[in-house]
């Protein structure tokens, strides 16, 4: 018997949440792969860069942060706004306040000031966090869908790259016409590129 798409999608997205819970070192691989990260030749020719701010199990990134704010590069930052993404000009570490879902986000004062709302088009490179992650790009995030709602509106020339650690790669995942590929998929030992089409 076939499964279901959506229920083929649940059981992946089960699995390699454990997966990534039960994942050792995730200080120190994240370390590695945010440091392979720098060095992509896309996020070096970037002049405006989407961080994620990790929660629970993921690819931890505020360690990056500061290193990436000390650059002369525009670094953004999402924040949860109802059933979206809103994005932010972050300028220093100081400025972010535990917000939904307990994930670091700007505070809220601040985003009512002059210039310090980014539309997704300005930006030219967006680390992406996720539970499953395929060698040709796919993507399984939480199942809300707010990465994909705010990715379909970023430029075609906008480098996505996932962070993800080794054990959330699989070989593909299950992806409907709603889904955003990955450009690239970083782990602490991989790079993956998306073929080109």
């Amino acid at each position: 018997m076939e499964i279901e798409p959506t229920e083929l999608k649940k059981q992946i997205r089960r699995i390699a949440l454990a997966f990534r819970r039960e994942q050792v070192d995730k200080d120190a691989l994240s370390q590695r792969i945010t440091e392979r990260v720098f060095l992509l030749h896309a996020y070096q020719q970037a002049r405006c860069v989407m961080w994620y701010l990790d929660a629970r199990d993921e690819v931890r990134t505020q360690h990056a942060i500061p290193e990436a704010l000390k650059s002369d590069k525009r670094i953004v930052v999402p924040y949860c706004e109802q059933e979206r993404l809103g994005l932010f000009h972050l300028e220093a570490i100081s400025e972010l306040e535990t917000g939904a879902y307990k994930i670091l986000e700007p505070r809220s004062n601040l985003r009512k000031s002059r210039g310090r709302l980014v539309d997704i088009g300005e930006v030219d490179l967006v680390l992406v966090p996720g539970v499953a992650f395929d060698k040709l790009g796919g993507r399984i995030g939480h199942g809300k869908g707010y990465y994909d709602k705010l990715l379909q509106h970023a430029r075609p020339d906008t480098t996505l790259v996932g962070l993800a650690f080794e054990c959330q790669m699989n070989e593909s995942l299950p992806m409907n016409e709603l889904d955003i590929f990955m450009d690239m998929v970083v782990t602490e030992t991989q790079i993956y590129n998306r073929p080109r089409q």
